[in-house]
């Protein structure tokens, strides 16, 4: 068992660890409503803003796909960027966190995305009010239904074409 030097000396103390599941941290399974989630939708959802994701995008050499790209994103840790006082995080607070590296042949035209930076606003709107009832942590953070509308039912997270190099 791999534990952290915080959680090992605390249990060496015979204390429970302060992240430890035990202390009401776990709020069980996600329903299955929640499964598909895409990584954007749960950072728009989250509290805690701990890392920068870079997309390397390429463009499909066959001419006869054009649609077709591979790549790999990464994500990079950092110290805590902020800490949400209302819920979603704004579309520019978290495209602000994002850049999409694209090398091809072409201009880069994001609706050929697929679904790899879509969100869905009645998804995220349903998933915190889901956390707000059922995770102490979300507990007392409001939730705006204002911010919400600004993102699109089903569709690429706006202001995308501004993280693109």
């Amino acid at each position: 068992l791999l534990l952290c030097s915080e959680c090992s000396m605390d249990l060496s103390k015979e204390k429970i660890p302060c992240f430890a599941l035990t202390n009401g941290l776990y709020c069980s399974q996600f329903p299955d409503m929640f499964t598909d989630l895409t990584w954007v939708e749960e950072k728009i959802c989250a509290i805690y803003c701990t890392t920068a994701h870079i997309t390397c995008l390429f463009h499909s050499a066959d001419l006869s796909q054009p649609k077709v790209f591979h790549g790999n994103t990464c994500a990079h840790d950092m110290n805590i960027v902020s800490t949400a006082s209302v819920l979603p995080c704004t579309p520019t607070d978290v495209t602000g966190l994002l850049s999409v590296v694209f090398v091809g042949p072409s201009k880069f035209n994001p609706k050929q995305l697929g679904t790899i930076f879509h969100v869905c606003k009645a998804k995220i709107w349903a998933f915190l009010l889901w956390l707000k009832h059922h995770n102490r942590l979300y507990a007392k953070i409001p939730l705006d239904v204002n911010i919400v509308t600004l993102y699109p039912d089903n569709n690429i997270i706006p202001g995308l074409d501004d993280c693109i190099i």
